[in-house]
Formats: C-alpha cells, structure tokens, sequence
C-alpha cells in the first residue's frame, strides 16, 4: 500500500487499438432486411462497421491492441503488474478472456479480471486501475476494452444487427509523480432499467435449451427508445460531475470522448451542455458501436493522427447496460 507522503498519479504511457479488416457498410445488408444507407445513417450516423473474421475471436482483438499499446508504451508484458479487460462478449462464459489474453501475451502469472458493465465498461475499468495504481499496490497496468458483438446480435432484426461492430482498444498506466493521469470520475448504475439492455439466454436464468434458441434469447435485445431517452438525460450531468470532481468545469476541457452509441445522442449532448459539437471526438460513422472498445479506440485513433495532443484535457463519458453510465477526467500528460 501507499505509505508515501508524495502523492501516486497514474499516467497513460501507451496506447492501441485493433479493428478487423471486413468492413460492411450499410449497402452491404441484404434486400430482406429492408434496410437503406439513407435510414441508417439518418436514424444513428452510421455508414460502416468491422466484423471479425471467422478465426478471429475476443481474445485475438484484445491481442493485437495490447501489443499495440505495450510497444507504445516501451513495456514488456512481463513486466505488468495487472491486466483488466472490459467485455461484455468474453470467448467462454470461463475461464475468464483475461486470463486467456495474459497467457498469450506472455504475462507469466500476472493477475487479470474481467469488469462487465456492457458499453461502460472502460470508464469502469479505466477507473478501477487507477486506483490500485493510486494506493501503491501496483505500479504498471493493462486496461482493455474490447467486443465481438457481431456474433451476439441477431442478423435478421434490422434495428439491433446495423448498430454494433466489432473492435479492441488498450492503454498502459504506469505509476508517476508527475500530477496528470485520471483526476476525478463518475459511475452509475440503475438496475430498475435492466431489461433494457439484454441478452435473456444463456445464463443461470435461462440456461441454453430449444426455448431458448427458438425464441431467439441468445442474441442481444435493446429497447432503443428507452436507451436514447436515458443517455441524452445521463451524458451531460455525468460529464458536469466529473469535471466539477476535478475543480474544473467544461470550459477547461479540451475534448470529450463520447461513447459511440448514436450520432443523435452526441448531438443533443453538446447542445444540452453548450459544448462544441466540434470539440466531440466521433468516430462512430466508421466503425459503429463498439461498446467497451469505443472509447479507447477514439482515444487511439486521435492520438495517432496528433487531432488529441498528449497535453490536452480529456472528458471520457459512456453509458450502457445495466443501465450503467461513467464519466472520467483524464490528464494524459501534466499541464
């Protein structure tokens, strides 16, 4: 533990992301789908999406962003000290797909969980690292989030197989003196609105039978209306919270980092609280949503092409099952 008087900050040193190299875009959907690159795009701003190849799996995304950002960041995997994985569509229901990514990365023994809390998820886990890096306890941790929600949606329902696609981002934290790193976050939860995002089979509930498959439960279901009405109320005090958490207000942040739901719902958030449309990182036109992938994947994507400068002030925000919703103030380099 910290029993230092000099106070521990965690700085992000490294950073990646994988997407598969299929794209499909709107036009792609077949006629019986009674779909249109018009209606998609109108309704979600959406005109592609990455699906997996067949040998691809969640493990093999996490992979390929991990060493992406472990090269970054100039760490050997072995030299990890912790690595959490946010996923909502693990490879097994266990072993656990951190455990899987520890193996193939060569973290010999290294500890490794998995945070559920569906498109959240990297808020919640970028959050839960910085805390073991603040307490002393580890010094240098992995944080990934990453879906393959293309073989968990149902291809015939034409308003949930347009929306998602499949993607890996990564970060490294090391511990560091220099005040930057996470300075204040948000979570949430509301449970009343579980059913609103769900996957009904598969589990303890409804364990896999003929009712299940015939019913179609093994595939995500959403009640879009009730999500829409939920994150449009949930993004702007999440992100006023957060930045007040930090002695800030939204003036001194550089860019948000939404996460990559639906074009309509960043729009009205950025009017809700007067911030720039422009100062919004949005992406989701060439990759839909990619729920806990989304936001590191922004962050990567920006980072790469110097639109995010390493000294910029950062606002990640995401909401997503359970109902969940997450804020986080981000500092990637000191002011």
């Amino acid at each position: 533990m910290n029993n230092r008087s000099t106070p521990i900050y965690g700085q992000i040193t490294g950073w990646g992301a994988y997407v598969p190299e299929k794209v499909l875009t709107n036009h792609d959907f077949p006629p019986e789908l009674e779909t249109s690159d018009e209606w998609i795009f109108q309704r979600t701003g959406i005109r592609a999406r990455r699906i997996a190849a067949p040998d691809e799996t969640t493990c093999t995304l996490s992979l390929h962003a991990s060493r992406a950002a472990l090269t970054q960041a100039g760490v050997q995997a072995a030299e990890l000290d912790l690595i959490i994985v946010a996923t909502s569509t693990p490879d097994h229901h266990t072993p656990p797909v951190s455990s899987q990514l520890q193996h193939s990365l060569g973290a010999t023994d290294v500890p490794a969980f998995v945070i559920v809390t569906g498109c959240t998820g990297f808020v919640y886990a970028l959050s839960t690292a910085y805390q073991f890096i603040h307490s002393g306890a580890y010094r240098t941790i992995l944080v990934v989030g990453v879906e393959l929600l293309s073989r968990f949606v149902d291809w015939t329902d034409r308003s949930m197989c347009v929306l998602f696609g499949d993607a890996a981002g990564a970060v490294v934290i090391q511990a560091t003196e220099r005040a930057c790193g996470l300075r204040s976050f948000v979570l949430g939860s509301d449970g009343s609105q579980s059913e609103q995002i769900m996957m009904h089979g598969g589990g303890s509930a409804h364990p896999f039978s003929q009712e299940v498959l015939d019913n179609r439960q093994q595939y995500v279901q959403m009640n879009g209306r009730e999500v829409f009405k939920f994150a449009t109320r949930i993004v702007g005090p999440a992100c006023e919270q957060a930045a007040a958490k930090a002695g800030l207000t939204l003036a001194d942040i550089d860019w948000i980092i939404p996460h990559q739901a639906n074009l309509r719902i960043i729009q009205a958030a950025a009017k809700t609280m007067d911030f720039p449309l422009e100062r919004f990182v949005v992406n989701i036109e060439h990759y839909a949503n990619t729920s806990a992938a989304s936001i590191p994947l922004a962050l990567t994507e920006n980072l790469a092409n110097g639109r995010i400068l390493p000294t910029d002030r950062l606002l990640l925000v995401a909401f997503g099952a359970g109902l969940t919703w997450g804020a986080a103030v981000v500092e990637m380099s000191p002011r």
